[in-house]
């Protein structure tokens, strides 16, 4: 016989036979093995299994993969699953076969040679068939190893993750006044602020999400994070606008793989009757992370005290630091991550078994650990892996520049993103992407949108009210007197200061009309929308003030001196009569959206995801309607809270059902693509929101209601995915 395998045509002939059987023994005990796990996940029991003589057998869903219980008692340990119907698994490293080998080299020999002769559909079916298999016996083991203490750390590292997210969306609108005048950003470009880092976001979202389909969800998330959280603690202390919008929309890619990345890490963690409730407890650091950062800014941004400046070159205001403790959360969570393993779903889908199987019994052990039972073994043996198709792509040679090749390298792994996200619109997931698309286009359209209305008519009524209580002083005569008060909310017309002072004092929002000063001095003053319009000014000094050229307005000077005059921005935020207003706005806001989290991350199992999803999106979009009654600032934040509260259990059932719709080759993809979609529907709305302020109410409550029903109903047409295990 050793002479005769010497023979290469008799090698391959015999390699083909063997390789027959072992695929005939194969399908048989695969068909034993699907009927036994099916009927086990039919009756909703994992216990049962337990019970039964060949318990090593149970997880198995493939014949290749399963380790026989010894009908020999007295057979021995050491050659125990080396029968002969156990030679080969699939899936698992069997190591160089060589000449030597005997039954194992050829069997070895001949596995490759039948995938040679097949097209990439049958390869591509195989594997179809390989992940649904999988798919069942994952849930199986996801739910010996339990819910437990693993699972708990995973959602506090995830959550901060999710919290950094929160924080970055309002950081920018906290920051947005004080920066504005720190860097003297003219009010045609103040836009571009709020703008870049939701382009950030949206760009990052779909390249994390498809990154993550490809490095693993554990490596995407470190990366993007790290991003974030170094470019916004650079951002904190550059000075010109220009490489500030640079640090911002870096920081902005950065947290923009946040959210389809840590939905995607977490959920292939959870058994499914724990999925849908513990997915919504996790939204809820979305909520933290705007209570966080409306409660650092109103303890940090106001409090000049903390400022710092090194001459005229380098300024650091207090909105300076609250962007650095708005980064700590993003850097919690990178060295929180450190410490995480690597999904095994993910790592079960790319073919790497051991590290897979790892990684569940580090995660069995440690929740049986924490139960009080240490001696419960992790009875699983083997695990299916789907079938890996390689992807032949030519790459530049090794004598190619280093930057060629690393050219050629990201050229090949966008290439490969675009690939997966192409095949978010194939069969059989193509509808569920169109109706996705439409559902969270219409909930991030109608959200933001009123999200930037609301505070904008909250900020107009206050207008209309401070304008309401102006004081006009009309053909006034002062001289010989000194000014060392505040003059706020004054029009003074046609009046005549004659050898009067101006010491020591601020200027808020003070309009002098056709007024003549004689002989003043105006010394150490501090003006906020204060002009002086059609004024006339003789033997008048100026000294330390910041009454700029651009103050006076058609006005005359005679005989008049300047002396250091400051120029430039100054930080007046202790004068703005709505920055804690605006802040206690946003908590409140933020708040509001609690009661709806606990309700449907307790009702997100029991009347599914559906429901919550299109009864979320209608009711919100009637609510809209109570916004025709908001003719006061206190009823616009009832509304407010109201709107938060009933949209944030539509945001919560539409990630569920996002993570739970897509496979797992594509579910970070599909989910970055409907995040980044999710953005460009936020500044989209912001913009056309945002042009209706103060014009008319009854164009954005149609508009949202319109949209929010539609999106609604949209939802209600996507298949209820409450039963259904982790593809």
């Amino acid at each position: 016989m050793e002479e005769t395998y010497r023979d290469r045509t008799s090698l391959v002939k015999g390699a083909k036979d063997i390789a027959k059987e072992v695929k005939r023994q194969a399908v048989k005990k695969v068909n034993k093995a699907v009927d036994k796990a099916q009927d086990g996940y039919t009756q909703r029991s994992y216990n049962r299994f337990q019970d039964e003589e060949d318990d090593d057998d149970y997880y198995v869903q493939g014949g290749n993969y399963g380790v026989e219980a010894n009908d020999d008692e007295g057979s021995s340990e050491a050659t125990e699953g080396h029968d002969e119907d156990d030679e080969i698994y699939e899936g698992e490293y069997q190591g160089i076969p060589n000449m030597g080998q005997g039954k194992d080299g050829m069997v070895a020999l001949g596995q490759p040679m039948r995938d040679e002769y097949k097209d990439r559909h049958e390869l591509e079916t195989e594997r179809k068939a390989d992940e649904e298999e999988l798919a069942q016996q994952y849930e199986l083991i996801i739910q010996e190893c339990g819910h437990g203490r693993f699972q708990w750390a995973l959602f506090f590292v995830l959550g901060m993750a999710l919290m950094a997210d929160g924080v970055e969306v309002f950081v920018v609108g906290f920051v947005l006044p004080s920066a504005e005048t720190d860097m003297c950003i003219p009010n045609s470009g103040s836009g571009w602020l709020g703008s870049i880092v939701y382009l950030g976001m949206m760009v990052g979202a779909f390249f994390w999400g498809g990154l993550a389909d490809k490095v693993g969800r554990r490596q995407s998330l470190l990366i993007c994070m790290s991003v974030n959280g170094f470019f916004a603690f650079l951002s904190s202390f550059v000075q010109g606008y220009g490489f500030f919008l640079f640090c911002r929309l870096f920081s902005g890619f950065g947290i923009g793989g946040a959210v389809p990345t840590v939905f995607s890490y977490f959920s292939e963690v959870l058994a499914r009757e724990k999925r849908g409730e513990h997915l919504s407890w996790l939204c809820m650091f979305w909520m933290i992370g705007g209570i966080y950062a409306s409660a650092m800014a109103w303890a940090i941004i106001p409090h000049y005290g903390w400022s710092f400046s090194m001459g005229s070159a380098y300024q650091f205001h207090s909105w300076r630091v609250f962007v650095i403790v708005c980064a700590l959360p993003c850097v919690s969570s990178v060295v929180a991550l450190t410490f995480m393993p690597e999904s095994p779903r993910f790592l079960l889908e790319v073919g790497k078994h051991d590290e897979a199987w790892m990684i569940l019994k580090q995660i069995h052990d440690t929740n049986m650990r924490a139960r009080g039972q240490p001696e419960k073994v992790f009875t699983v043996n083997r695990i299916k892996t789907p079938k890996q198709i390689d992807e032949l792509i030519e790459i530049e040679s090794d004598t190619g520049t280093w930057y060629r090749r690393c050219f050629v390298r990201i050229r090949t792994e966008l290439y490969g993103i675009w690939l997966t996200f192409m095949r978010c619109f194939n069969y059989p997931v193509k509808d569920n992407t169109i109706k996705l698309t439409a559902v969270w286009f219409t909930l991030s359209f109608g959200y933001y949108g009123l999200s930037v209305w609301f505070p904008d008519v909250i900020k107009h009524l206050q207008s209309d009210e401070y304008a309401s209580r102006v004081k006009y002083f009309r053909n006034e005569e002062v001289s010989n007197f000194v000014f060392n008060f505040t003059l706020e909310n004054q029009i003074h017309s046609n009046g005549e200061y004659i050898n009067d002072r101006f010491i020591m004092m601020k200027f808020k929002s003070v309009t002098f009309e056709d007024s003549l000063f004689k002989n003043c001095v105006f010394d150490d003053i501090t003006s906020l929308n204060t002009y002086f319009r059609n004024c006339t000014f003789v033997n008048t000094t100026f000294y330390n003030t910041d009454l700029e050229q651009y103050k006076f307005v058609d006005s005359e000077f005679i005989n008049c001196t300047f002396f250091h005059i400051r120029t430039g921005c100054q930080i007046s935020f202790d004068d703005d009569y709505s920055a804690y207003w605006i802040y206690f706005v946003n908590f409140l806001g933020t708040l509001a959206v609690l009661p709806g989290n606990i309700v449907s991350a307790l009702l997100m199992d029991r009347i599914g995801r559906l429901t919550m999803l299109g009864g979320s999106m209608v009711l919100s979009g009637i609510s809209c309607f109570f916004l025709w009654f908001g003719t006061s600032e206190s009823m616009m934040i009832g509304m407010l809270c109201l709107y938060n509260g009933l949209t944030i259990s539509a945001w919560n059932s539409l990630d569920v059902i996002t993570v739970e719709l897509y496979p797992t080759d594509r579910r970070a993809t599909g989910f970055g693509f409907l995040n980044a979609l999710c953005k460009a529907a936020a500044v989209l709305g912001n913009l056309i929101f945002g042009s209706l302020v103060g014009i008319t109410k009854a164009i954005p409550i149609l508009l949202a209601s319109t949209v929010l029903v539609c999106g609604g109903l949209v939802g209600l047409r996507l298949p209820d995915t409450r039963t259904q295990v982790l593809m």
